[in-house]
């Protein structure tokens, strides 16, 4: 029988509003499985459990009593660390913060809670969000969920884990370089990187880059909607946010038929494993006849490397540069390398790099006059140890920078166009494999659509074998589990 933590959000609020499922119940079972599992995986890290429990019982009376529900009502959902929740540990995934209990919760989490979502948990991530392998000075390393000595992606890795795991119906995350790409990939999931503003942050600190952005995770298409129909607003303090917001639940529909698409195995510049393109064409090859033609191109990404490591590292400069200089040893590797990196940059590198962001930008706009999506491999690599802090190679062939890796997402954040990883079945090596697939400029609402429509062809998600992971040592007695080393 299916336990209620392994239901979808929607068939949870769906029984939750037709008095068959209790709030407190749903609770409880996330709980459970949380206590059952996590102990392999460590991805839900700052617990909410009496809190929880408190509002589930508040939603349980609400339901009985016949009250409007909001679209979440009743449904837990985990926080990633790298936004404030009102009275729970918000680390950041720095020992700076390892006690920062904020007063309120940012606009986010907020509107979660204003639609009926109860906050169960924090959902692990590397340090300040820095590199895609989910580990920190904190609370340590997060494995992933089909292989706890495996990297389960970054930096949204806890939410995704806790999802593929069932420990939670729904997760918050963040993207600039596929930090709610790659985990989704990894781990089985979907991961939508919405166009920036959709889901406004008051707390964006270079306010009118569009790099980074805060974004749903779920277990399939729909429930992502549901959760994404949520977090979207207009909100003035986010400088990018739309005066208008998009309506994404129900997901509409979308017939495959009448598209045209682009397949790309890596953007004409991103390295990809062997292993990675095998799943891409064995993946793609039965899709291809879904749709009314396509085509084997990319847009022109010249230039995509050096611009986005000379603005990410704009972005880590005016996050942590002080960090670096006053407590260089309370601050990570991958921290302090951006910063340096980005101290070295002079304003003429920063302009080129803007320049060459604008004309990525320009030229997918154009690409998109001639199809409605582009469809690629969401990483590079297949899941490899968590020890290896980042790699350094991709079949034998050295990487330019600790995140070269990431370069089949931060094509795309560059682009300014969003874009949805789906599960897509497993790779030669066992492992969950997923496609990206990047919509139109501002359709976020077309891509989902066509996200929904593939995801009803493709394999079932791949799902971690939960009684192994119970069986499972715990994660924190591996060797390299705190830090970096």
């Amino acid at each position: 029988m299916t336990e209620p933590c392994d239901l979808s959000a929607i068939a949870a609020r769906r029984l939750i509003g037709a008095r068959q499922l209790s709030p407190v119940e749903l609770v409880e079972s996330c709980i459970a499985r949380i206590a059952a599992v996590d102990h392999a995986v460590n991805a839900v890290v700052a617990r909410d459990f009496d809190r929880a429990r408190t509002a589930a019982r508040v939603a349980e009376a609400a339901v009985m009593r016949g009250e409007a529900l909001g679209a979440l009502h009743g449904l837990p959902f985990g926080v990633k660390d790298l936004e404030e929740t009102a009275g729970l540990r918000t680390t950041f995934g720095s020992p700076l913060f390892r006690d920062y209990v904020p007063a309120e919760d940012e606009g986010t989490v907020a509107r979660l809670r204003a639609a009926g979502g109860i906050v169960l948990g924090k959902t692990n991530t590397p340090e300040f969000g820095a590199g895609a392998n989910t580990r920190n000075g904190v609370y340590g390393a997060t494995g992933n969920p089909f292989d706890p000595v495996r990297s389960c992606a970054g930096s949204s890795g806890g939410s995704a884990v806790a999802l593929a795991t069932g420990m939670l119906p729904l997760a918050t995350g963040s993207d600039l370089g596929g930090s709610l790409r790659n985990p989704a990939a990894f781990c089985g999931i979907v991961g939508f990187r919405p166009s920036a503003g959709v889901v406004p942050s008051e707390r964006r600190g270079l306010g009118w880059s569009p790099l980074s952005v805060l974004g749903p995770m779920a277990r399939n298409v729909p429930d992502l909607c549901l959760m994404l129909s949520a977090m979207a607003a207009d909100d003035g303090r986010d400088p990018l946010a739309p005066r208008v917001v998009d309506s994404f639940f129900p997901p509409r529909e979308i017939d495959l038929a009448t598209l045209r698409v682009a397949f790309t195995p890596d953007f004409g510049f991103a390295p990809v494993e062997r292993v990675v393109h095998e799943a891409f064409v064995q993946a793609t090859g039965p899709l291809r006849p879904l749709f009314g033609a396509s085509i084997d191109e990319a847009p022109d990404c010249a230039g995509a490397d050096e611009a986005f490591a000379v603005l990410r590292a704009v972005g880590m400069i005016a996050a942590h540069a002080e960090k670096v200089r006053a407590t260089p040893d309370q601050v990570g590797p991958n921290i302090r390398a951006n910063v340096e990196e980005g101290l070295r940059y002079t304003a003429e590198d920063v302009a080129r790099a803007e320049l060459a962001h604008a004309a990525i930008s320009r030229r997918f706009h154009q690409f998109f006059n001639q199809v409605a999506l582009i469809i690629s491999p969401a990483i590079s690599i297949t899941p490899r140890p968590w020890r290896e802090l980042f790699p350094q190679e991709i079949d034998g062939q050295p990487l330019r920078s600790y995140f070269h890796w990431l370069a089949l997402a931060y094509g795309v954040t560059l682009s300014g166009h969003p874009a949805v990883c789906l599960p897509a079945g497993r790779d030669a090596a066992g492992m969950p494999f997923g496609l990206q697939i990047v919509g139109p400029r501002g359709g976020d609402a077309f891509v989902l659509a066509a996200a929904g429509a593939l995801e009803r062809v493709l394999p079932p998600r791949p799902v971690p074998d939960v009684a192994a992971l119970r069986a499972a040592p715990p994660i924190s007695a591996m060797e390299g589990f705190l830090g970096f080393g």
